[in-house]
């Protein structure tokens, strides 16, 4: 299981909340990588929808675009590493909320199970609300729509994995 592909981690991650569950005992390295690689996607994505988004709303204030075309050389680097930065942040954060979560579903359903494997395993069950999340970047629902709707996603493909956890 160490030598797993971040494909076949992928593919598990959308449809077996079983391998969800045994990747708690994967290397925390091979899991940040996995969490990083996410969160690339999304930073690249958010600065696209900036760069897109940026000029159709400047377009109806006069000399701002003409400001931002000046300063695109400057801007968009800076915007990206800030976009990954806020990125990662975020992340980071709901699985760590997502993974306390977790340690209550554990304790309600007398389950055993430490910090650090529930975090792993939330690391993979939040592949599906990434994913969901992606696709509804593009769809204009609100940021508050789509943070409750993968968080529920979450919260239900974390359960599914955190059944198989072994029982006190």
């Amino acid at each position: 299981m160490i030598f797993l592909s971040l494909v076949q981690l992928f593919l598990a991650s959308i449809n077996s909340p079983k391998k969800i569950a045994a990747f708690r005992l994967l290397p925390i390295g091979k899991v940040l990588i996995y969490v990083f690689i996410f969160v690339t996607i999304l930073s690249i994505l958010s600065f696209i929808q900036f760069t897109t988004g940026l000029k159709d709303d400047s377009s109806s204030i006069v000399g701002l675009l003409d400001y931002v075309e000046d300063m695109e050389w400057i801007l968009y680097p800076f915007a990206f590493i800030i976009q990954f930065i806020m990125s990662t942040l975020l992340i980071f954060i709901r699985i760590s909320i997502l993974a306390y979560v977790g340690m209550l579903i554990l304790k309600g359903w007398k389950r055993r199970g430490d910090y650090r494997h529930v975090w792993r395993t939330t690391a993979f069950a939040y592949t599906v609300p990434t994913l969901i999340s992606i696709a509804l970047l593009f769809s204009g629902l609100s940021d508050g729509w789509i943070t409750l709707i993968t968080t529920m996603v979450c919260v239900i493909y974390l359960s599914l994995a955190l059944k198989y956890y072994p029982k006190k």
